[in-house]
């Protein structure tokens, strides 16, 4: 993938997510990002807000994110993933739609459309 991309930034921060190696995810992030639950709850407004939420996720030793369909239009990047997880009731999976807005290469903007948890019997 050419690091020119847009989807090359996310592509690092999901490979990043899976390895839950917060060193290599946070450089994809401009430290003035905002990220959402979509469409318009603002749940972190700065890189340093962005790392105090994942170090906590980082620990969950199933997390894992497959991205199954992705879209780049201009400097938009649209992905579609499960996302595997521990939950408080055990581990399952959920859905995930995820839109990132890509400036100067990093992460500028992300909202996250999230699914209903299915727990695995």
């Amino acid at each position: 993938m050419n690091p020119q991309d847009a989807a090359y930034p996310v592509q690092m921060q999901l490979e990043a997510y899976n390895a839950r190696d917060i060193d290599a995810f946070m450089p994809w992030w401009a430290s003035d990002c905002q990220y959402y639950v979509f469409p318009d709850q603002l749940v972190a407004k700065s890189a340093e807000e962005i790392r105090d939420r994942h170090i906590e996720r980082f620990r969950e030793p199933n997390l894992h994110g497959k991205l199954l369909h992705r879209i780049v239009l201009g400097n938009t990047v649209v992905d579609h993933e499960t996302v595997t997880r521990t939950f408080p009731d055990g581990p399952g999976e959920l859905d995930v739609i995820c839109v990132y807005e890509i400036v100067d290469g990093k992460i500028a903007k992300a909202w996250f459309k999230i699914g209903t948890a299915r727990l695995y019997s």
